[in-house]
């Protein structure tokens, strides 16, 4: 796309998504996320029903009668978009390819957390990372992250998690509310997810196209790996292989699923054919 195309694709993304966060999101997603970070505010007398736990022994100490500490939510977040830029996140053969549905819930994600006076920052990634914008407020910033999604290209075609997560947490200070999109067409990255989760409220949005989960019965056909290259003959006919296909696909999302399970943090699916907002919703919904 040459310039004056990302523009009119910025303004309409801009356009659609703000209008989905000005009245679906904006609430849902201050409803879902608050409360997940909490800072020290003051102490007070202790009052009969409060979690013991909370007691500030120091303070009880020097008094010789009891406080706790009270927390108050903190008023700013910093949300961390991981986004994948790999070639196989260009495929598509519904309503729109996988990379134009990781932009549209970038957008809406983007528009909920300014709208919630948060932080937003990107890590664009493909087999390595590709490219880091540090968070930051306000609307224009958002349009820039935005106009980066559509015009980006990576160096390398190829998927790596693992290595993503690591450089994350190594260079996140701070905890964060991070969402993952992805196919998640990598090799293993339990490990990394589990550091991930622990240290950040840990999101996984899989996206997934129709096609990569069934082969039609279209016959013998030539198909290729869009990060390896790598091509070979498919006769989608024969409905052994077509059910082989499928497997594959089903072990996949089983070992996606597990993954997020084990660390402890969240995964969705949404299917490029799919209503995302619908999918957003009653993930938010869910949290609050």
């Amino acid at each position: 796309m040459d310039t004056a195309e990302i523009l009119k694709k910025v303004r309409q993304i801009e356009i659609k998504t703000k209008g989905l966060t000005n009245h679906i999101f904006a609430g849902e997603y201050h409803s879902a996320f608050k409360g997940r970070g909490m800072s020290f505010s003051e102490v007070r007398d202790y009052h009969f029903g409060d979690d013991v736990r909370s007691i500030d022994w120091n303070v009880t100490a020097r008094f010789n009668h009891p406080f706790v500490k009270v927390f108050e939510e903190e008023r700013e977040l910093t949300v961390m978009l991981l986004v994948d830029m790999s070639e196989s996140s260009s495929f598509g053969t519904q309503k729109r390819d996988k990379r134009e549905l990781i932009t549209e819930l970038c957008a809406v994600l983007a528009f909920s957390a300014i709208k919630n006076n948060d932080k937003v920052g990107v890590i664009f990634f493909s087999d390595g990372m590709e490219k880091y914008i540090p968070p930051k407020k306000g609307k224009s910033h958002i349009l820039f992250i935005i106009r980066e999604l559509l015009s980006f290209t990576p160096k390398r075609k190829g998927t790596n998690i693992k290595e993503t997560l690591r450089f994350f947490n190594n260079a996140a200070k701070k905890r964060s509310i991070v969402f993952l999109l992805s196919d998640f067409l990598s090799g293993e990255y339990q490990d990394a997810l589990n550091i991930a989760a622990k240290r950040h409220d840990m999101v996984g949005i899989q996206v997934y196209d129709q096609r990569d989960r069934e082969l039609p019965p279209v016959g013998l056909i030539q198909v290729a790996d869009a990060e390896t290259g790598a091509t070979q003959w498919v006769d989608t006919a024969d409905r052994r292989v077509r059910q082989y296909y499928e497997h594959q696909f089903a072990q996949h999302a089983q070992y996606c699923k597990n993954a997020f399970m084990k660390s402890g943090a969240e995964l969705m699916t949404i299917r490029t054919d799919e209503d995302y907002v619908k999918a957003l919703q009653t993930f938010f919904l869910n949290r609050a």
